[in-house]
């Protein structure tokens, strides 16, 4: 075996231990992490656990602070704004890209996908956001340019972090949303679907600023 391979395995099973904790709701922003105390509960070292929350801290879902130690990052209203900024910048290029690269069975793809995640409920988390990413994922993966699928899902663990510490979104959402966004996407020409998807990204940014310093996705 590669010198090397198990730690990394090892890095990636605490990374993904951790973020899903946060993302249930088990650690909270602001929440204190423990290296010593998540190294015993996954029986491993500090090692992998350190390169672990290292990636989540470049990832913004954590933060260090001097005398402080390791804790759930907690968002500022310039950190939403920013983030949105980005988020906006990224998703409306994919699916300009998208309008322009994708198949016929991307298409079809992306309207499936985008149905089943208007049937779901935001308020079943563990349903809602992982069909919600994947649709993101899909439309960059679509546009055939790995590195802007990568940024994407770097901001989508955000979002989605951000999102199960807020309230639903208003009942005044469309009930269609992501389905209204797609038939844009696999129709319109790209100046129709740049604007579409900046308007789906901004509303994000609405509802967000409604519920104080959270977001919904």
């Amino acid at each position: 075996m590669r010198e090397g391979a198990v730690p990394a395995s090892l890095a990636a099973e605490a990374y993904t231990f951790v973020k899903q904790r946060i993302l249930r709701g088990e650690l909270v922003m602001g929440q204190a992490i423990s290296r010593r105390k998540l190294a015993a509960e996954l029986g491993m070292s500090f090692l992998p656990v350190s390169e672990a929350l290292l990636r989540l801290e470049f990832e913004g879902l954590l933060e260090s602070r001097p005398r402080a130690g390791t804790r759930v990052r907690i968002p500022s209203r310039e950190d939403v704004r920013g983030h949105y900024v980005v988020r906006e910048a990224l998703e409306v290029q994919a699916a300009m890209l998208f309008a322009a690269v994708a198949t016929a069975d991307d298409r079809a793809e992306l309207q499936k996908l985008a149905a089943r995640v208007d049937a779901l409920s935001v308020s079943d988390q563990s349903l809602y956001l992982p069909a919600h990413e994947k649709l993101h994922r899909r439309i960059a993966e679509c546009a055939r340019c790995p590195a802007l699928s990568a940024a994407i899902e770097k901001t989508h663990a955000l979002a989605s972090t951000w999102f199960c510490v807020t309230r639903p979104p208003s009942a005044e959402n469309p009930p269609r949303r992501h389905q209204d966004l797609v038939d844009v996407l696999v129709t319109g020409d790209v100046a129709t679907v740049a604007e579409a998807m900046r308007q789906h990204v901004n509303l994000s940014l609405e509802n967000g600023r409604g519920q104080g310093s959270g977001t919904s996705v």
